[in-house]
Formats: structure tokens, sequence, C-alpha cells
């Protein structure tokens, strides 16, 4: 019993020892930036470190999505080996490891899900100067659920106490608000109003203008130019999950493939497709290649009705699980059933072969819904082809 007890209390000191350890790395760092959202929590996170950078910040940023990556203060980039899975300790050893490096800023994606891991990831680790929530999305409705309400305030975990943070999130900024109020934390809404065509010129990626219209917000706040600003953002490497677009020239047809697989939720899907046709002429056409998954058939649903609804579009292909099952469903929504073509199994190259028999010489295809179960395929094969 005295081995136990000793045993315990050694394991308690070394805790606390190690916790105020790190909290001396923490603090060492003057500007501490924590970025939480459903979407987009990456690309911030790394607009915001190219800007910091451009504006004479020597800044070291961490990104936790689609490649998790430290990248160093001249931008160079360190991947980040996970041999056990993803685990909020990894954020301790960050920045264990960025502390040695004397940088004046850290940028930090929030890696945890659960809403009492996101308060600890702020208020334990992080402790950050500066906070950013991009929105709040019903995503992971499993663990911060059952609503998008609950999502929100999962979110408004990692608010700074006392200090300041920025969102993009409109629908439920109210509700956030009231959080932050609560929190003493001065939370700002930001808008893409500012944000111009010529602005967006600059990326060699598809960038949405909330994400560079918050990363400017904050460079602004830490005294960085506009035009500065802007430049970083330029010279930022995108994430691997970035949205590409890859174009094929066949003869008189033009292919513009959008992988949008990553998106998930119909909200997200339609802000993509909103903003790459918003970048087309307007006799481009529209046609969605939704892959379904058996065990997401419900979102797949959604991404439906989302399709239906809110967009323009020539054709819907259904590849991937589950396709018969979803074309009832298309047809009892009222998808007229010209539109609707049910590839089922099929692979890269029988929707390649679909598509240039389709009669309109300038397509714009959105892949979206799982990028698992043969989505990935088909972004490769197109962007593949794009190469040659």
């Amino acid at each position: 019993m005295i081995a136990i007890t000793f045993l315990v209390v050694l394991f308690i000191v070394l805790g606390v020892l190690e916790l105020q350890r790190h909290t001396r790395n923490a603090l060492s760092i003057p500007v501490r930036i924590h970025v939480n959202g459903t979407r987009g929590k990456s690309s911030v996170t790394r607009l915001i470190a190219g800007a910091l950078r451009e504006g004479g910040i020597r800044t070291v940023a961490k990104t936790t999505g689609s490649a998790p990556r430290v990248i160093l203060e001249d931008g160079r980039e360190v991947p980040i080996i996970r041999p056990r899975g993803a685990n909020i300790i990894e954020q301790l050893k960050v920045f264990a490891f960025v502390a040695r490096r004397k940088p004046e800023a850290i940028v930090i994606e929030c890696m945890a899900v659960q809403p009492e891991y996101q308060w600890i990831c702020e208020h334990k680790i992080v402790h950050s100067t500066i906070g950013v929530i991009t929105n709040a999305r019903p995503d992971h409705l499993k663990e911060m659920g059952p609503t998008v309400e609950n999502v929100a305030r999962s979110l408004c975990n990692t608010l700074p106490a006392g200090k300041v943070a920025f969102t993009c999130e409109k629908r439920l900024f109210n509700l956030m608000r009231t959080v932050a109020a609560d929190r003493s934390t001065a939370l700002e809404q930001i808008t893409d109003e500012g944000i111009s065509d010529d602005d967006m010129e600059g990326f060699d990626h598809v960038e949405h203008k909330e994400n560079v219209a918050l990363a400017l917000r904050v460079a602004a706040e830490l005294g960085i130019d506009r035009e500065a600003a802007l430049r970083g953002m330029y010279h930022q490497n995108p994430d691997v999950g970035a949205l590409k677009m890859y174009r094929l020239d066949e003869g008189e047809r033009r292919i513009t493939f959008v992988n949008a697989l990553a998106a998930n939720d119909p909200e997200s899907t339609l802000a993509i497709w909103e903003t790459v046709i918003h970048r087309h002429p307007d006799d481009a056409v529209t046609v969605f290649v939704l892959n379904t998954r058996q065990d997401r058939y419900e979102r797949s649903v959604q991404l439906v009705e989302m399709v239906h609804r809110d967009t323009r579009y020539e054709r819907l292909l259904l590849i991937g699980q589950s396709c018969d099952r979803l074309m009832g469903a298309c047809y009892k929504m009222g998808l007229p059933a010209e539109k609707v073509l049910n590839l089922g199994g099929s692979d890269a190259d029988k929707v390649h072969d679909v598509l240039r028999q389709l009669p309109w010489e300038d397509l714009v295809v959105l892949g979206i819904g799982n990028v698992h179960g043969g989505g990935h395929e088909v972004a490769h094969y197109f962007q593949e082809r794009s190469r040659t």
C-alpha cells in the first residue's frame, strides 16, 4: 500500500512539474493564436502565419488537417508522425520544440473535437492571446452535438478569456457573442465584403474570401498592413487538403475537375460551388460527381437535397456505395430522371467516359461527398490527366 501511495504521489508531482514546464514554454512566445472551427482551420492557420512572416514577425505554425505539419519561420515544413494516432498531448511536444526556436508568434490549429478537450487545449495548453473561430457547421455532431448550436458552444471553449477573438460565423454569431461576453472575450464578426476578386487572383489554389478576411483582420490586429499581409498569404504553401482545380483540354472540350470531396457537409460544399462558379463564365455547365458511402448515407441524401435546391446543375453522377438506394431518394425529391446517372461502383475511367459523352463543351465537375471509397481515386485520375 505504501508503495502504491508513493507511486501515485510521484505521478502527481511529475504531472505538475510537466504542466509548469509547458506553461513556461507557451508563455515564452509573446503572440499565441489559436485557430478553431468546423471548416477552414488549416487554411486560415497557414494564411495567418504567412501574413505575419511577411509583416516581419518570426512565426511558427502548426496544422492538424490533411497532413499535420510544423511550419518553421522560413516556411519550411516538418511533418508530424503519429504512430499511435492523434492525441492532444502532441500540442505539448510542439510547444517544447517551438519554444527552443524563440519565435515571436505561434499560430496553432486546435486538434481537439470533444468539448472538454477543446477547453483543455486552450486554457491549459495554448493560453492564446488571439482566438479565431472560422465557422460553426453541423459536423462532428456525435462528439459536439446533437445540434449545430451545441457545436458553436463547444467551439467557444477555445475563446481566450479576457482577450480578443475573431470569427466569420454569421448565423450563430449572437450565441457565440453571448458565450464570449461571459468570458470577457471581445469577439468580433468578420465579413468578406472588403475582399475583391483581384485580391483572390494572387492564389494558385481555390481560397475562400472569408478565410482571407479572417487572416487580414488578425494581421491588422498585430499592426501588419494589408498589402504585406496579402503578399505573405500568396507565398504561403496551401494545405494538402486545399481546394484544387484540374483542367483537361480535349479538343474543343474543356473539363475542369474540382476536388471538393473533403468538404463533407452541404453548407461547405455549397460555399465551394459558389466560389468556383464565380470564377467561370456563365456558359460553363456544372456536373456533380457524388461519391457515396453506406455508413454516410444520410449525409449523401443531404448533399443531393443541396444540389437540387441550391445550385444550377445539368447532371448528378452517383458513384460508390448505396447508389440504387440513393437513386430512389433522388426521385422522391423530384430530381429529373434525365439529370441523375447511377454509375454504381464505376471507376475513374468510366466517370471520364460519361463526362466526354455529355453534349456541352465547357464542364465544371465538382467531386463531392466522400474521399474514401473511390473518391480519392477519381480525384487522382483527373489530377494526373491534367498534367499530361
